[in-house]
């Protein structure tokens, strides 16, 4: 099938599978047991700066749009400077996600904190097996993850284990350093930095074919 036949389906999809994601990120903000690691340096921002999260994340895309491009160097592609704009929507996102999951009643039990941090790994990696494959446009952390992919040939799902183990670490240290304590960094921190690339890897090998049919690629 045509792409141009599937763009209006690719769009809805890929809004639907960042908004997804955009809600896991929230979700694990609202545990308090450490944010998500895709989202662990745009908190330490915040918690450093206090920039508005939903901000914070917008500026960290930024700066990934420019660690693709140090990366790629002549194969970076210059529509691929859109990735500002999706950053913008997810930033966008954020804020309102964080709104809505703010409603909900403050969660003392640590037993239901470590269930919603499943839940939240459960539902980053749901979004971004919907909304990277749709081709659209990838946000600029799948971006610079691709990058890593491309000029490494290392699969993608172990990129993102490696790549948010990174952001965890330079989160943990700037938050020593800055505020001296773990800010943006807990134990969910951890569990999601190896839950979301291995439930990714699983749902891609379970669904991939099926999802790759709706969008018209397969």
């Amino acid at each position: 099938m045509s792409k141009d036949k599937t763009l209006g389906r690719r769009i809805i999809i890929y809004f639907f599978g960042l908004f997804i994601m955009t809600m896991g990120i929230s979700i694990s903000v609202k545990s308090n047991l450490g944010v998500s690691p895709v989202s662990s340096i745009p908190y330490t921002i915040t918690c450093v700066f206090g920039m508005e999260m939903g901000n914070a994340t917008i500026l960290f895309h930024a700066c990934l749009v420019l660690l693709q491009i140090a990366l790629l160097r002549k194969d970076f592609k210059m529509a691929n400077l859109l990735q500002i704009a999706a950053g913008i929507v997810f930033g966008k996102f954020t804020t309102l996600c964080n709104y809505l999951v703010g409603l909900l009643p403050p969660v003392e039990n640590m037993g239901l904190r470590i269930i919603m941090i499943l839940i939240s790994a459960v539902l980053i990696a749901v979004g971004i097996f919907f909304y990277l494959p749709a081709n659209i446009m990838p946000l600029a952390g799948e971006g610079a993850m691709q990058a890593v992919s491309k000029i490494t040939n290392i699969e993608f799902s172990k990129v993102k284990i490696c790549f948010d183990l990174s952001m965890v670490s330079i989160s943990l240290i700037v938050c020593l350093i800055a505020i001296h304590s773990l800010g943006s960094v807990g134990i969910g921190t951890v569990m999601a930095a190896f839950l979301v690339g291995f439930i990714l890897g699983k749902i891609t090998k379970k669904f991939g074919a099926w999802r790759d049919r709706l969008l018209g690629v397969g």
